[in-house]
């Protein structure tokens, strides 16, 4: 059960990586125009940390998500 939890647990940060790497590249906008610009603010004074940490985030979980799978299956 415990390795269920976990596998989710990875699946839900890969999820977090690819909302923040869309987030970063302004894939998801808010709603609302003072909001749009602040949003866009954000995004560059902070786009590059945030396409890197978001990418980093989903390379690793992707990879951790992959083994986890493996020992799943293999018993």
């Amino acid at each position: 059960m415990m390795e269920y939890i976990g596998l989710f647990f990875e699946l839900l940060l890969f999820l977090f990586g690819l909302y923040l790497y869309l987030y970063a590249i302004g894939k998801l906008q808010p709603k609302g125009k003072s909001a749009q610009q602040q949003a866009a603010d954000f995004r560059k004074r902070n786009g590059w940390w945030m396409r890197i940490g978001g990418l980093a985030i989903m390379a690793i979980m992707l990879v951790n998500i992959y083994l986890h799978i493996v020992q799943l299956l293999g018993g």
